[in-house]
């Protein structure tokens, strides 16, 4: 479906809230509008209510329906003639939970950043009321939402590098490096807040769901080390972690938020028993393709030309014209307006094959707690069956 087709999801743009206004909701934000599928009218920018109301000013939102309160929110939304159809909640870890759960209870489709959630315990108790309400409940992986990750998807689905035999993922920042590069985020190194993990939940989430997105596959174990490389701190700052596909495939993940020169280094090199694929997302309009006794190819995003249907479907702009995150996060909020549309008219939304959902989310979580599991046994093998 393209970024531009309004046809298949409604007959006007649904009506969103956003709980949360740091500067992932900024990200949201540019997603939002560039979809030009969602009318952002409602918000909760932050729990100090003179904060709130000039965030929402910013965000040209109507002040009488900017919240301090993301309880009040969803009781009144919920109330409301044209309240909101579905909220994003952009907040830190620890609070997932408690936002989701209180709009699920007023009938709310949800938008959630991961980890969904800090325990599996809690995990497992969204799922069963995402289970009993049926509403939408999307992860926000926007990574998968660039077109030459979908090219990568199919390509491998269709046999071009035959069976993967070998993997390789990194995610590499070096935000948290220097003395004083946490100073604006330290709940990131809070275990109260952030969970069991810092960069294996924050950053290493993207690259375990990106892996098993494009090969298709799932994780069968692993094994983990958490190192602090950076200045101290109570949570690790990189992790190197080996991994097992189900089809028995081995590989590693490379996890840091402390190496110098590196600014958003997702990564991913995949080996077939015919060929091979590697992207970047710090160059996310190429994908090398190179087959065993053949001239590797560079496959640029665009129409045509070797593009795979879904691929195609994700593009709007043509070749030479640059697309980028933002376009990645219109892409994922366009499949998300799907989603929600789709249930609202009373159809079922199976078909939607592409959005993470809340079987992602708690997918994440079992990651996390598999890669804090093996590195507290000092690097045992740990198995990701459920």
């Amino acid at each position: 479906m393209s970024a531009t087709d309004n046809s298949s999801v409604t007959d006007r743009r649904l009506r969103l809230g956003i709980v949360g206004g740091g500067l992932v909701s900024h990200w949201h934000n540019s997603g939002i509008r560039l979809s030009n599928r969602w009318d952002v009218v409602a918000a909760a920018l932050s729990s100090r209510p003179a904060v709130a109301k000039q965030r929402a000013r910013e965000w040209m939102i109507d002040p009488a329906r900017s919240y301090a309160d993301y309880n009040v929110m969803a009781e009144q939304e919920s109330a409301r003639e044209d309240g909101i159809e579905a909220i994003a909640i952009c907040t830190p870890n620890h609070t997932h939970r408690d936002i989701a759960i209180a709009f699920m209870q007023h009938g709310i489709d949800i938008i959630c950043d991961k980890p969904i959630a800090n325990t599996l315990a809690d995990g497992e108790a969204m799922q069963r009321m995402h289970s009993d309400t049926g509403l939408v409940f999307a992860v926000t992986h926007p990574y998968i939402y660039h077109p030459m990750v979908r090219q990568a998807k199919e390509m491998i689905a269709a046999g071009d590098i035959g069976n993967c035999r070998q993997f390789t993922i990194e995610y590499a920042q070096e935000w948290a490096g220097g003395n004083s590069s946490i100073d604006t985020d330290q709940w990131r190194q809070d275990p109260a807040k952030a969970g069991r993990t810092s960069t294996t939940g924050d950053i290493g989430t993207h690259a375990f769901q990106l892996l098993e997105y494009v090969c298709s596959d799932t994780v069968k174990r692993l094994r983990a080390d958490f190192h602090v490389c950076g200045p101290a701190r109570q949570l690790e700052d990189t992790a190197f972690m080996n991994l097992q596909m189900s089809n028995g495939a081995p590989g590693s993940m490379w996890l840091t938020q402390v190496a110098a020169g590196e600014h958003c280094g997702l990564r991913f090199r995949i080996y077939g028993d015919k060929g091979s694929l590697a992207w970047d997302q710090e160059h996310p309009e190429q994908l090398r393709f190179a087959k065993f006794d053949h001239p590797e190819q560079i496959i640029h995003r665009g129409q045509g030309s070797g593009m795979r249907p879904g691929a195609q479907a994700m593009t709007t702009l043509p070749r030479g014209h640059g697309e980028s995150l933002s376009d990645a996060w219109a892409n994922m909020y366009t499949e998300i307006a799907k989603a929600v549309g789709t249930r609202r008219r009373g159809q079922t939304t199976n078909g939607i094959e592409h959005m993470p959902d809340i079987n992602d989310g708690l997918r994440g979580i079992r990651f996390i707690h598999a890669a804090a599991d093996s590195n507290d046994a000092g690097g045992q093998w740990v198995s990701m069956a459920e």
